[in-house]
């Protein structure tokens, strides 16, 4: 499962993704802070349990006050611990997709992981890890249902909520069309999801497939990054791994999704791919 590589000159700073867009690494994840022109600001996915204070000093650094709302793309436990007690300190909702209700309110936790989808120490590991659920309370409000292409939420103007499918049954990426930006989430990632720790410290400029471990339908995923390529991005900021930008990103991308059973989906999984 080797990755499509990325020239290195188009690997951008977490500082400086792109206008009004900011992304904070805590140890091996992704989480992002979306500045609109009136000044306020989103926050999208809320990394590991203890992250709170990390977080919430970056935040006091960077923006002006509280965010207007908590984005979650999925409610695996990388992306969704500290979205409640952020929450509730802000006073602000947290928005999910409605497929993602059941992990976020009790009632089901994920299937469980696969441990043979090799890659490295995370897949082996992947059966310590939190499958949920989580319970996240009155702040939760989850899209309406819709036949939309994309979800438009107030709180977040000039942007589209996709449901990218796949990795998670209501998994979700962001698009900005007016300069074609794209924060991914775990629908892809710039760097081998199989073995973050080792990521975490060369953190190779490389497109992979979802984390292999934890992803849920994989011809779903598939649909999803083709959906996505087609959107021909011009920057990408994945949940996992280094932002890139620059005219060999959406080459990558398309070529990422005509060859993701062979990137992607682990020897174990390759029946299950429509």
């Amino acid at each position: 499962m080797d990755g499509i590589e990325l020239p290195q000159d188009e690997i951008v700073a977490l500082d400086d993704i792109a206008p009004g867009v900011r992304g904070l690494r805590i140890t091996f994840v992704n989480v992002f802070g979306i500045t609109h022109a009136d000044r306020s600001w989103t926050l999208i996915d809320t990394a590991l349990p203890m992250s709170r204070s990390v977080i919430r000093s970056w935040a006091e650094k960077h923006f002006a006050g509280p965010p207007n709302a908590i984005m979650l793309s999925h409610g695996h436990f990388d992306h969704v611990s500290e979205a409640a007690p952020l929450a509730d300190e802000w006073h602000v909702p947290i928005y999910a997709h409605p497929a993602e209700g059941p992990y976020l309110t009790g009632q089901r936790e994920y299937p469980a992981p696969n441990p043979g989808a090799g890659g490295g120490m995370m897949s082996y590991l992947s059966p310590l890890l939190p499958k949920g659920p989580v319970e996240l309370g009155s702040r939760l409000r989850l899209f309406p249902e819709t036949q939309e292409e994309a979800i438009q939420l107030e709180e977040m103007p000039g942007w589209q909520i996709l449901h990218t499918p796949g990795h998670t049954p209501g998994h979700i990426s962001f698009f900005r069309p007016q300069d074609r930006v794209l924060l991914a989430a775990d629908a892809f990632c710039t760097t081998k999801p199989e073995s973050f720790f080792k990521a975490a410290i060369s953190q190779p400029g490389e497109l992979h497939g979802p984390p292999s471990y934890f992803t849920w339908d994989w011809g779903l995923a598939k649909s999803s990054v083709g959906r996505l390529a087609a959107l021909e991005p011009l920057v990408v900021a994945p949940g996992h791994g280094k932002p890139v930008a620059g005219s060999d990103v959406a080459s990558a991308l398309k070529e990422l999704a005509s060859r993701f059973d062979e990137i992607a989906v682990p020897d174990n999984r390759q029946s299950s791919v429509a």
